[in-house]
């Protein structure tokens, strides 16, 4: 009897290894497939790079405006050659973690410190920022009839000065 009972006993602990190794195979089996979906594991950030411009920016040059304008416009060049001083390159790319990457190219010309001329790919019309569906049209969001704002006018009246 006592060598029956050593047997049950190597058996049970050759089934309780093989168990444990079956669930541990399984668990990185199963590890192994999450990482190859889209479900967030392993993390994979966006990468964004350069300049986001809109249409509105874009549609606000004009032919003869300064270096300056055109930068409080469209904001500080990504890339100004050294040697072609006179373009400014407002290159934009995004590479989602998952999806497809996104680039736009958008490029000024300059004569002196005058804008003679500007190409690039087509632009958005929002900023990231901006919700995507707000319900309402473009054009009723600028019709709205609010007031608009206003610098304040002096007064013929004699204002206290401000202490």
């Amino acid at each position: 009897m006592i060598r029956g009972g050593f047997v049950l006993t190597i058996a049970n602990t050759l089934i309780k290894t093989l168990r444990v190794g079956v669930a541990g195979g399984a668990l990185v089996l199963t590890l192994a497939a999450c990482g190859s979906t889209e479900w967030g594991f392993p993390y994979r950030p966006h990468i964004q790079q350069g300049n986001w411009i809109t249409a509105e920016q874009v549609a606000r040059l004009e032919p003869g405006m300064s270096r300056e304008q055109v930068r409080f416009l469209l904001g500080t060049p990504t890339l100004q050659d050294v040697f072609r001083s006179d373009r400014w390159d407002y290159p934009y790319y995004n590479k989602p973690g998952y999806g497809d990457p996104e680039q736009r190219r958008f490029s000024v010309w300059f004569e002196g410190d005058t804008l003679v001329r500007w190409e690039g790919d087509a632009q958005p019309e929002r900023q990231p920022f901006q919700s995507h569906d707000t319900g309402r049209s473009a054009t009723a969001e600028n019709d709205r009839s609010a007031p608009a704002e206003s610098t304040p006018t002096s007064t013929a009246q004699d204002a206290e000065p401000l202490r």
